[in-house]
């Protein structure tokens, strides 16, 4: 074999090796956080050179999988606030989802949050972030949640009917609405209350920026593709979420509006879960939003892509 070829050949597989695809594994709660599985369905990862894992884990063990590195990447927001606020070396470095896809729905009689004063709401367990929001929405609309209602936890879906009104995520707002339920109010329609974006150790912050930048940059592609074509979100919610086409479809139109285009993290937003979880957690010392979030890598992908955030 010529000796030139031998070195052309070394070149190129060194130049393939060089730009192997990284592997990643990125933690995800459930089927609400589409964006990377998304970039993951529609090639965005592979463009930024990325080969992506999604792994489904209950929300309690992301934050425990991305601490001990069994995971490079976490979607939930609000655990990721959760674990700084233990004192874990974690950041949030974009937003995808800067609200909550959660909905009041109500019995058919009652038309808006304002009559619910006097009545039940169900929840499915106390404490946790569904209370935490549905608060937040009756104080948007002047009640006081400790006195104007009563919450009742019912753990799941299927007793809701059962009190005057219940909080649930789509698409059971679809399911709702086809029995004579009223949505009366939907979370992102009223304030920003970051639910979906991205969670990474301080040590990869340090050791793989543009790893993470890539990174960032496949979920801004996903949410942009998930604003602008419809049909094709719609198909791969059929495979992320198993489900058929009408419920689809009625979940993309129920949540399509609560994603983002360019990833940027609210700073109210985030001010917000924080101090909330402060409360829950019953902390009292400061955390600043620098100990929460680190953007510097999010603008850098703003500039590639020739964005100008928020």
């Amino acid at each position: 074999m010529p000796k030139v070829f031998v070195a052309l050949l070394t070149i190129f597989l060194l130049h393939v090796s060089l730009h192997a695809a990284e592997k990643i594994r990125v933690a995800t709660p459930d089927g609400q956080f589409l964006t990377l599985p998304l970039a993951q369905r529609k090639g965005f990862f592979k463009e930024e050179g990325i080969d992506v894992e999604i792994i489904t884990m209950r929300p309690d063990t992301t934050v425990a999988a991305l601490r001990n590195g069994d995971v490079d990447y976490t979607t939930g927001v609000g655990r990721i606030v959760q674990g700084v606020i233990q004192g874990l070396p974690l950041k949030v470095v974009a937003c995808y989802a800067p609200s909550s896809t959660q909905t009041i729905m109500s019995r058919a009689e009652i038309k808006s949050v304002k009559e619910l004063k006097g009545k039940t709401i169900g929840i499915n367990n106390y404490g946790g972030a569904v209370e935490l929001i549905t608060r937040m929405i009756l104080k948007q609309f002047g009640l006081d949640p400790d006195k104007d209602v009563k919450f009742i936890a019912l753990g799941g879906p299927e007793a809701r009917g059962l009190i005057a009104a219940a909080v649930v995520s789509p698409p059971l707002d679809f399911e709702g609405k086809k029995v004579g339920f009223n949505v009366i109010a939907r979370a992102y329609e009223l304030f920003s209350f970051p639910q979906a974006g991205l969670g990474v150790h301080v040590k990869k912050l340090q050791e793989k920026p543009d790893e993470v930048k890539r990174v960032i940059k496949a979920g801004i592609k996903a949410n942009r593709y998930i604003r602008a074509n419809p049909e094709g979100t719609i198909e791969v919610m059929m495979g992320w979420l198993r489900l058929n086409k009408e419920v689809a479809t009625a979940t993309y139109e129920s949540t399509s509006k609560a994603f983002n285009d360019d990833g940027s993290v609210p700073e109210d937003g985030l001010r917000l879960v924080l101090e909330t979880n402060k409360t829950q957690m019953q902390i009292e010392r400061g955390i600043s939003f620098s100990d929460v979030a680190d953007l510097t890598i999010l603008r850098t992908a703003h500039k590639e892509l020739g964005l100008k955030g928020k």
